[in-house]
């Protein structure tokens, strides 16, 4: 099956539903900071954002490490990630909100973003 049809697939289910379980998730920091991102703006580790393979940049997602129970709400501002199995790319701040280095999550969409390229 091709990348554009696991993609879209995901994308539609995402669509239907709000919540997706059981999604891997690792973090990302300093090798990264202060890098322009596939949306275009900056990686900064210290803020509240995420990478993902399909969502629209600037969707606010609620991320929850299903362990500790303790919820972080982020912003998609780039792709990734790049590691098979991984649904989810934290910043190194959000991570440590939830307690998580390579966790167990759920993930809520709160709001979808508009997918726009800013280069800030």
């Amino acid at each position: 099956m091709s990348y554009f049809i696991k993609s879209l697939i995901v994308t539609l289910s995402l669509l239907l539903t709000t919540s997706v379980f059981a999604a891997n998730t690792s973090y990302y920091g300093s090798k990264f900071h202060g890098k322009r991102t596939a949306s275009g703006s900056i990686f900064n580790m210290n803020s509240l954002t995420a990478a993902h393979k399909t969502l629209p940049f600037g969707t606010k997602v609620q991320v929850t490490n299903k362990k500790t129970k303790e919820s972080v709400v982020v912003k998609i501002t780039d792709r990734g990630p790049y590691i098979g199995g991984r649904v989810l790319d934290l910043s190194k701040a959000a991570a440590s909100k939830i307690s998580c280095q390579l966790c167990t999550t759920s993930m809520k969409i709160l709001s979808y973003g508009d997918g726009k390229y800013r280069r800030l």
